[in-house]
């Protein structure tokens, strides 16, 4: 566990999209190096999303795993203060915020973009680009109140859609593109102040959201995707949340406005 001073020698993040898949992995590892997480999922099925997003439930169980060090919040990133209100409630239980992750996304599509419908591109930049951005509104200025020198970290997760086109994917390409672009401007938004931002692009990983992705190709499971990868298999959030993790620490401080690509050795 790394020590702050003036937080108790414990360090503090935000999760957005905790309550399953790489968020709730990514929650679990930060809690695991004993950090205090605020975890935050919306916890209800939303227009334009075909298929069911997390629960409360899942996400009140992430919570009883790690009763000392993750706080549950239901909240829609869409809604900048409810964001405000999980930053400010990290910062309540100790006194500073040290990272802030975006995980919260859905998928949306498997037809071509002229036939996409309006509440699925809206689902796409609502949640995948306009939560990144909100979270960064909340969790900022309180990364930069922290004292000289300061160490603060915001990360989003991206895709592997943010560097190639994908089939039936257009919508869900241009969203995680923008996330990319998003964190490359706060990066230099950034310059100089010792907080970073960065992003990390995963290939498939076995999560719901992929199902969603084999249902929408009509694949009988998500095994194919599997072949798109130079290692040969699906990845598992784990893997995906350790280069999260990663850059949320003290190593990570040579990187900012840039990519990690915990792809698998994707290829389209």
């Amino acid at each position: 566990m790394e020590s702050t001073p003036g937080s108790g020698g414990r360090r503090t993040a935000v999760v957005t999209g905790a309550a399953r898949g790489i968020g709730a992995a990514v929650t679990e590892r930060l809690a695991a190096d004993g950090w205090l997480v605020v975890a935050v999922d919306v916890c209800r099925d939303l227009p334009g999303v075909g298929y069911s997003l997390g629960t409360e439930k899942e996400l009140t169980a992430l919570a009883e795993r790690w009763p000392d060090s993750v706080l549950p919040v239901v909240a829609d990133v869409r809604d900048q203060a409810a964001l405000d209100a999980a930053v400010e409630l990290a910062h309540q239980h100790s006194g500073q915020l040290h990272a802030a992750v975006a995980a919260a996304a859905v998928m949306a599509g498997g037809r071509p973009l002229w036939e996409t419908t309006d509440a699925e591109w809206d689902a796409l930049f609502e949640i995948g680009v306009r939560g990144v951005a909100n979270l960064a509104r909340a969790a900022v200025p309180r990364l930069l109140a922290a004292p000289v020198p300061r160490s603060g970290r915001f990360v989003a997760l991206a895709s592997a859609a943010a560097h190639h086109g994908l089939w039936h994917l257009a919508g869900y390409n241009a969203a995680k593109h923008a996330v990319v672009g998003l964190v490359r401007g706060l990066a230099t938004d950034l310059r100089g102040t010792g907080v970073t931002a960065t992003a990390v692009s995963p290939g498939s990983t076995r999560t719901p959201m992929l199902q969603a992705s084999a249902d929408l190709y009509g694949l009988p499971d998500t095994a194919e995707f599997a072949g798109h990868q130079l290692i040969e298999r699906l990845l598992e959030p784990e893997e995906v949340a350790a280069a999260v993790c990663w850059l949320c620490g003290a190593d990570a401080s040579a990187l900012t406005g840039t990519v990690v690509h915990a792809d698998g050795g994707f290829q389209p």
